[in-house]
């Protein structure tokens, strides 16, 4: 099996060798861009398996990259980690609604970057990298496109499919409506966030005939979250 892949979009020199050598140390190939222009270029001739993005760079800044691949079908599900010095709660909401998937702020320790790197990985590729999610008997299989419950099939839209992949690779973390346009339609794409509700009740009525409706809970106040465990 092949080593994963991990591009590495830093300005400062210095910064970018240091992560290189650790993430290398650790067992991943790595690929280097100074700015968004030439990560754009690494992204597409050759697609890491996660990003780590600094937020402050020479053409665009992390955030406004970060939802650039949101919109595209060839990026959205990259896993990204924005590395920043920026500390402030207003700043994390920032780059959490942009789409990035983790948050660490400088300077950080390189144990702690592996093990969040690692963490991301796992959420993103689930069953240690196959091509099946599965959450008590509800499975989707993503080389088939095909969702089941406990053995029988699930008929879903392709937004609702879409919706239930991102919630079901992201278990029991409550994600606002807006974050749910940005990972599951893309940042760029200008509709309400009422939309998000829709199909929110149009997944849950085909979840509904099988008893998994209960997975899609609602947090008053904050939004959706996919959880096996019980709602509060």
């Amino acid at each position: 099996m092949s080593a994963q892949r991990i591009l590495v979009v830093e300005d400062d020199e210095g910064i970018r060798r240091m992560i290189v050598f650790n993430l290398q140390r650790a067992g991943y190939e790595t690929i280097e861009a100074g700015d968004c222009r030439s990560a754009r270029i690494a992204v597409t001739d050759d697609k890491p398996d996660l990003i780590l993005l600094d937020w402050m760079l020479p053409d665009q800044n992390g955030p406004e990259f970060a939802r650039s691949l949101r919109r595209e079908e060839l990026t959205r599900d990259i896993p990204v980690i924005m590395l920043t010095a920026r500390t402030l709660e207003d700043d994390k909401i920032r780059g959490f609604e942009s789409g990035v998937d983790d948050y660490i702020t400088k300077p950080f320790a390189s144990r702690e970057l592996i093990a969040r790197i690692n963490a991301v990985l796992r959420r993103a590729s689930p069953a240690g990298g196959d091509d099946q999610i599965e959450a008590n008997g509800l499975v989707m299989n993503i080389a088939s496109h095909r969702v089941t419950a406990r053995g029988k099939p699930v008929e879903l839209g392709p937004t609702e499919y879409r919706m239930l992949k991102f919630f079901m690779t992201h278990q029991d973390r409550v994600y606002s409506r807006a974050q749910l346009l940005d990972h599951v339609w893309g940042g760029g794409v200008y509709i309400e966030e009422r939309t998000v509700d829709v199909h929110i009740l149009r997944l849950r009525k085909a979840l509904a005939s099988h008893k998994y409706d209960h997975l899609i809970q609602t947090v008053r106040g904050a939004g959706y979250r996919f959880s096996i465990k019980g709602g509060g």
